[in-house]
């Protein structure tokens, strides 16, 4: 898991470069509208500035990690950890804050040092990397930071990827990407 995030964190600090990596492992999928979740984790505020989320980020999900953080969470609806991008201060190059939790039913009883905050109805673009992890979702990350076409139709609301069940099938590892776009 740890080499994971790390490897996350590196594609996190090439992002100002916005170059796009092309694989066949990559998957965008059709625009969708998503109804509205709750999620329940740990945050920071960020930025990709100098690299800054890269220490920020592996920090959080080392947190996570070593604090068992998914078996604190109330209300959960399943075992998917969400990687919520949100509170944006202008588009992927200003900061933002990182969400790691666990979607839930309820923000009823949120532990202390914990937050929760509901995703709205939104449109979303799909991507699924699928494949050997991490790269795949490194891969899907530059896609997204390369394309200046989706980038202009961002909508900067909340972005988050779903790590499943298919998370833990190696080679056929599958996690979902979401990007949030403007109607």
């Amino acid at each position: 898991m740890r080499t994971y995030y790390i490897f996350m964190l590196s594609a996190l600090m090439l992002s100002s470069c916005k170059s796009q990596i092309q694989t066949n492992k990559v998957r965008t999928m059709n625009n969708k509208i998503i109804q509205e979740f709750k999620v329940i984790g740990i945050s920071i505020r960020t930025t990709n500035e100098n690299g800054q989320a890269a220490k920020d980020i592996e920090t959080i999900w080392e947190k996570f990690w070593n604090e068992k953080t998914q078996e604190q969470i109330p209300n959960k609806v399943n075992d998917n950890i969400y990687a919520v991008y949100t509170d944006y201060e202008t588009d992927f190059n200003g900061a933002y804050t990182t969400i790691i939790g666990l979607p839930v039913s309820s923000l009823e009883n949120i532990p202390n040092g914990f937050v929760g905050i509901t995703i709205e109805k939104a449109k979303y673009r799909k991507f699924v990397s699928k494949g050997k992890m991490p790269e795949a979702v490194v891969n899907t990350w530059m896609e997204i930071w390369g394309n200046n076409d989706l980038n202009r139709t961002r909508a900067y609301k909340a972005d988050f990827t779903i790590h499943g069940e298919k998370y833990y099938d190696g080679d056929n590892a599958e996690v979902e990407t979401f990007i949030s776009i403007n109607e």
